[in-house]
């Protein structure tokens, strides 16, 4: 019997049916019983978890919260127990608006003096730890080695290292999830970029890659991670009962976070929506046929991604003020989707497609493997690609497996 004969009753049920046949292919929430406890949430309600009597800096900015978004900054202002003496930003600054260098400045609420990791500095400095007994780090990470705030925390315990004091890690959950890893090895000297010898897909929290830092670059720093509660390396950043705050200005939702470690790649070859309401949701160029791209990418059917043709002009960054022409990227499955080898791909199809307009050599930028580059330009298939990563990946896995804080 076809659609057009059934009566309205059934035609309403088999609708239903449909749609709850849908819900069902595509990604389960789990829920857990109580919220995730952040290490902020931890300190707000076991205060006594940290030393008394500490001069402290703290490294934040505005995710720095707890689960009422109450600012672990307003909290150490407000203690008894400790004294805080400095605050130091990380890129975007302390309330994570800005795209560009920034200043040291002067906290107009408490009068203290807001030292920038994100301008003249990258680490904090002797005469600015000067006095301090410890730095705390309180700021959300993305999940992706290219997301610079823990670059900031690794260049910190290096100076608290150096200045022998403490450092404190409030942890807190990978939004993105604790069980991928992927893609490859960074390749090269260390950079703000790509801080350590880590994937682009690392499936760390900012506390359990404090260990690895603190024992594989030797700094010996007197390290104290308040570890997370309640969180599995399983779950994502909606299943844990934390409200979103934007981490960086164009880090809007949990769907541009699973894209970020893949389409994050691309940004520096080709816009990636930056200027735009949805970045990382999409990419494009003013030279590519939107109609050819999303079919040729959907005919390599990625799992947990389709394509939609799109026309969109993005307000900054690549092509600024340029009518571009791309794909609106669709996560249809969150478990299934490879956001690394989602960005080779796109990446190595583009290459295959305009050859003469894409620029391929700049995605080594945030890749930091030109083993990879070589291979997309040789015409390797993604599967091969990601052979040449399996050695060092296996072994990343054996290393991180002693730094691990949650299961």
């Amino acid at each position: 019997m076809t659609i057009s004969k059934l009566n309205k009753p059934t035609y309403i049920l088999l609708s239903v049916a449909l749609l709850s046949a849908g819900c069902k292919s595509s990604s389960h929430v789990h829920r857990p019983p109580n919220p995730v406890l952040n290490g902020s949430d931890i300190l707000f309600t076991r205060s006594a978890i940290l030393p008394k009597g500490l001069k402290v800096g703290l490294i934040t900015n505005h995710t720095g919260h707890n689960q009422q978004r109450h600012l672990t900054l307003d909290l150490l202002l407000k203690s008894k127990d400790l004294e805080l003496k400095a605050i130091f930003s990380p890129e975007h600054g302390l309330h994570g608006t800005l795209d560009r260098k920034i200043d040291d400045s002067t906290d107009t609420k408490s009068g203290l003096k807001i030292f920038s990791l994100y301008g003249a500095n990258r680490k904090p400095t002797a005469e600015q730890l000067a006095g301090l007994d410890a730095l705390i780090f309180d700021i959300q990470d993305i999940g992706c080695r290219f997301y610079t705030y823990i670059s900031t925390m690794g260049l910190a315990m290096e100076a608290a290292a150096q200045a022998g004091i403490r450092f404190i890690v409030l942890d807190r959950i990978n939004p993105i999830g604790g069980q991928m890893v992927d893609g490859p090895i960074r390749r090269g000297k260390s950079q703000f970029i790509a801080f350590h010898d880590i994937p682009v897909q690392h499936g760390m929290t900012v506390g359990e890659l404090a260990h690895m830092f603190n024992k594989e670059r030797e700094y010996n720093v007197n390290l104290q991670v308040v570890k997370v509660e309640g969180w599995s390396r399983r779950m994502f950043f909606d299943e844990t009962g934390q409200p979103w705050t934007n981490p960086s200005p164009n880090m809007r939702n949990l769907t541009q976070a699973l894209l970020y470690p893949g389409v994050g790649l691309l940004e520096t070859a080709l816009s990636v929506g930056r200027g735009t309401d949805t970045p990382f949701e999409i990419i494009g160029a003013p030279y590519i046929d939107d109609v050819k791209l999303a079919r040729s990418l959907n005919d390599l059917q990625q799992s947990g991604v389709r394509f939609i043709p799109i026309k969109f002009t993005p307000k900054a960054s690549i092509h600024k003020d340029k009518a571009c022409n791309g794909v609106n990227i669709i996560i249809t499955n969150r478990e299934a989707l490879r956001s690394v080898p989602l960005g080779v791909e796109i990446a190595r199809v583009l290459h295959q497609m305009y050859p003469e307009h894409f620029p391929l050599n700049k995605v080594n930028r945030l890749l930091c493997h030109s083993d990879t580059l070589s291979a997309i330009e040789r015409g390797d298939t993604l599967s091969q690609i990601q052979n040449i990563w399996t050695e060092d990946l296996n072994h990343f896995k054996r290393r991180r497996s002693k730094f691990l804080l949650y299961k």
